[in-house]
């Protein structure tokens, strides 16, 4: 449908769907490669194994599309349009829900926001969560090089508050998004959460230690 390069990162999947992976890689060979990765590592890892792939095969930027179908892939020369045009920012996708969102899902989303609100005291960041971007490689190997962020389902939001700190620039972009009857999520509700709310700590903790060159760029 798009003519752009595809890396598909196989984060250690059952037998059943890594055929399907490589099934994938044999038919459409010029356009289509696998990453795959022994173990599972977690949704955040898989991501920066792929940017570390990108960048070394001599990739300038890379666009993040989750796989569980949630994203609408009409979008994505909007994405790039806007990247062409802001070459050194993240263009993040921030959801526009039609009626399959998950109410639980919708509402818990706020508390993340407001913790991303206060941990970057401004509002540039409109939705820290949504896993369609495109990123600049370059900076952002060196902000996973010099800081961590979470291997799971901690990763988007953590890496795009880090970037704010870095004064890193952001484009928002409205994108259409529908859970799927049958899509498949590999969020843990207990575990993940557990996670998520260690990253808000570290994050304000984080925050704390920079308040004053915040303060200062926003003055």
């Amino acid at each position: 449908m798009h003519d752009y390069p595809v890396l598909l990162v196989d984060d250690g999947s059952d037998r059943e769907c890594s055929n399907i992976l490589i099934e994938l890689e044999k038919i459409h060979p010029q356009r289509v490669s696998l990453l795959r990765l022994d173990e599972n590592k977690g949704k955040g890892a898989a991501v920066k194994a792929g940017f570390r792939l990108s960048f070394e095969k001599g990739y300038t930027h890379a666009l993040q599309v989750d796989a569980d179908g949630q994203h609408d892939l009409a979008d994505l020369p909007h994405f790039m349009q806007i990247g062409k045009d802001n070459r050194d920012s993240v263009i993040a996708g921030y959801p526009e829900y039609d009626e399959s969102v998950p109410k639980g899902r919708y509402y818990s989303r706020y508390l993340t926001h407001i913790w991303v609100w206060i941990n970057t005291l401004s509002f540039e960041i409109k939705d820290s969560m949504c896993g369609f971007r495109l990123y600049p490689l370059a900076e952002i190997i060196t902000l996973l090089n010099q800081e961590p962020c979470g291997n799971r389902m901690d990763f988007d939001t953590e890496i795009i508050v880090r970037w704010v700190w870095r004064a890193g620039k952001i484009e928002n972009v409205l994108t259409k998004v529908h859970y799927p009857i049958d899509g498949v999520s590999h969020f843990d509700v207990f575990h993940d959460n557990v996670r998520i709310s260690w990253m808000h700590t570290r994050l304000f903790f984080g925050m704390l230690k920079r308040l004053p060159l915040i303060l200062w760029r926003r003055a």
